[in-house]
């Protein structure tokens, strides 16, 4: 990672993530800008090193979240005169971090192998030493100490460490009855080696191994100590609705309780699990045969999608210079379950007036290219003096078509700030001629105004990415939100939609870790915001089985074992229940005990186009409130991946329309 680079992110850390949380203390915050922490994770895991997430760093231990890293500093209300002992070195980041604090710091580390690289990613910090040891013993020989901070979590305070507490001295560490889940305490030590305790919130530490944390006694008392888990599951499974296969639920009513709402929206935990894709298209058919759903609208880019559905509602087909879903990744719409249902929209829309046949829309804005693209034919036809302009206006952001990322860094010069006006001016121009293009009855304006709206709007969410994450995120589930709004509105007031899409877009954000400490919001939530109780959020997961990925963005798509879900997950509780395939309803009359009862944030699994076995708890988990988080919950014990398409297109089409290969 470049220095400047490195830099801006590391401003934007602190920034958003820690003073944007509440961390106040202006010498932690400035302490926290210092350290580089990409110089204290492994190189694979550089790209995450500002993310607001732990990162593996071997061992099976992690580096903290940078959050966590200064609350806990922050909480020691740290003098530049103090002495400091830090329990858990781990990569060195914090002890780093707290060198900038303090006067003199002492970390201990278990592993020695750990302690060796840490001396190495401190050799800049000459106020720090590192030891070997057990850390539940603390390092008598530099005590007393002003200030202790443990990045473990252990059952209960140990002994030692509170015996070289000075006094007035803080205690900052997390300390549960669970290996996984604790409480962030901290401990003043007052008259007569009293503690007195705060509690400053739930937090998820590595375990504090040693004479006084954990050992191999204690971590099996934890099992024997997790009936209300196992008794949670039994209950889970009292209220679940068993069926044996998609068709026969589809058959016997079972996805009827959402066939009044005005959307439904399907989720997945992964963009390349067969039953996903399988389940939604059971519940989509449903929803259009007997309940007059006539929108379905996918995670998919705009003019992809725009190909699919010229062929599902018979329209012409128009000259491309590509087959649809081209880009990666391929897999995630080309696939042999996506394919059969575009097939059998085609057929039921046979034979049917326009005004009845339900289409295939795109709410995604990657595809920049092809969507200026779009735009530019349509001008051409319809109006080429227009064309002329907009060829102009498009013109600053052509550079980066193949590689739209990048635009996010030539924006900030001169040439190129004038260019999201211009991008926003030719969608007023296009807009301000609707009654003169809208002339035609195939849906051509429709595709047309919504691709000048998806530039725009992709034009701000790649400069949000050199910026943060959080904004550009945001921006895409706005702009994705926003089309379905417009597909519903150019539909008429009985349109009624299906959206496919990821959990973690259909999902309520607000539920979620991403919405309560990452500031993100999605599709989901900003459904129940403007629709209420007329839009229905249906979840999808998984305990293990296959699933088609990437390791990494770009990549080679293989078919991965998914590993069995974590004990402490909400994918295992479901697992427990014993039954293969259910559907959980938490607006369902009755179940209000135990949707309360789910309410309780607990890890839950998201695995996107890629997927990190080796880092999958930093990787792929966050906290999230199921009953909150969805209105249903679909279970689908042991999946398998999904079938790549392959060979040559369907007799009497053309061969780039609309999987053509």
């Amino acid at each position: 990672m470049e220095e400047t680079e490195s830099a801006r992110r590391r401003a934007c850390m602190v920034e958003r993530q820690l003073a944007g949380r509440g961390v106040e203390d202006a010498r932690v915050l400035a302490a926290m800008g210092a350290v580089p922490r990409e110089a204290f994770v492994p190189a694979d895991m550089r790209e995450f090193a500002y993310d607001d997430t732990p990162l593996p760093i071997g061992e099976g231990q992690t580096i903290s979240q940078p959050y966590i890293v200064a609350l806990m500093a922050a909480a020691a209300r740290l003098d530049p005169r103090d002495r400091v002992l830090e329990i858990g070195t781990g990569s060195g980041y914090a002890a780093a971090v707290l060198a900038g604090l303090a006067a003199r710091v002492e970390t201990v580390e278990l592993r020695p192998e750990l302690a060796a690289r840490a001396r190495e990613n401190l050799r800049a910090y000459p106020n720090v030493d590192v030891h070997v040891g057990d850390g539940t013993l603390g390092w008598p020989q530099g005590a007393p100490y002003d200030a202790i901070l443990a990045a473990a979590g252990g059952p209960e305070v140990p002994p030692a460490l509170v015996g070289q507490l000075a006094p007035g001295g803080r205690l900052i560490m997390p300390v549960g009855a669970s290996r996984e889940r604790q409480r962030l305490l901290r401990m003043v030590r007052g008259d007569h080696g009293r503690l007195a305790r705060e509690d400053l919130g739930p937090v998820r530490f590595v375990p504090l191994v040693g004479e006084q944390g954990w050992d191999d006694t204690r971590a099996a008392s934890k099992h024997a100590a997790t009936p209300r888990a196992e008794s949670l599951s039994a209950r889970m499974g009292r209220r679940a609705e068993a069926f044996a296969g998609l068709d026969e639920a589809a058959a016997r009513g079972l996805f009827d309780r959402w066939g009044d709402r005005r959307v439904v929206l399907l989720g997945e935990a992964s963009h390349g699990t067969s039953e996903f894709y399988q389940a939604r298209a059971a519940i989509t058919r449903r929803l259009i045969e007997h309940h007059g759903f006539n929108i379905v609208a996918v995670e998919a880019d705009w003019p992809d999608a725009a190909a699919v559905d010229r062929h599902v509602r018979h329209l012409p087909h128009l000259a491309v210079a590509m087959p649809a879903f081209q880009r990666f990744p391929r897999w995630m719409w080309r696939n042999t379950d996506v394919a059969a249902f575009v097939e059998w929209l085609r057929a039921h829309n046979e034979g049917r007036a326009m005004s009845r046949r339900t289409g295939f829309f795109g709410l995604d804005l990657y595809s920049l290219s092809d969507s200026i693209g779009a735009v530019l034919a349509y001008l051409d036809r319809v109006d080429p003096e227009a064309a002329g302009v907009a060829r102009e206006r498009y013109g600053c952001l052509t550079p980066w078509q193949k590689d739209p990322a990048v635009y996010g860094r030539a924006v900030l010069t001169d040439g190129y700030r004038g260019c999201e006006q211009q991008v926003v001016a030719q969608l007023k121009d296009l807009l301000a001629r609707r009654m003169e293009y809208a002339q035609g009855q195939d849906g051509a304006f429709l595709d047309a105004a919504q691709n000048a709206r998806l530039v725009a709007a992709a034009e701000r969410y790649y400069r949000a990415m050199y910026y943060g994450t959080a904004e550009s995120w945001n921006l895409r589930d706005t702009h994705m939100y926003e089309t379905l709004a417009h597909l519903l509105e150019a539909h008429g007031p009985t349109a009624r939609a299906v959206v496919w899409a990821h959990n973690s877009h259909i999902g309520d954000a607000a539920a979620t870790e991403m919405g309560q400490s990452r500031g993100e919001l999605n599709i989901g939530q900003l459904c129940r915001e403007h629709l209420g109780e007329a839009a229905a959020l249906v979840g999808m997961d998984t305990h293990t089985g296959t699933v088609a990925a990437a390791h990494d963005w770009g990549g080679r798509m293989e078919i991965m074992e998914v590993r069995p879900s974590r004990e402490d997950s909400v994918e295992r509780l479901a697992h427990e229940c014993g039954i293969p395939r259910f559907l959980l309803d938490f607006q369902a009359p009755g179940g209000e005990a135990l949707a309360q009862e789910l309410r309780q944030p607990r890890l839950e699994r998201y695995i996107g186009v890629i997927y990190r076995p080796g880092t999958e708890l930093m990787s792929h988990y966050a906290d999230a409130s199921l009953s909150r988080q969805f209105d249903a919950w679909l279970w689908l014990d042991t999946t398998r991946a999904v079938q790549p398409l392959a060979g040559g297109p369907g007799a009497g089409a053309p061969e780039t329309y609309p999987f053509g290969v």
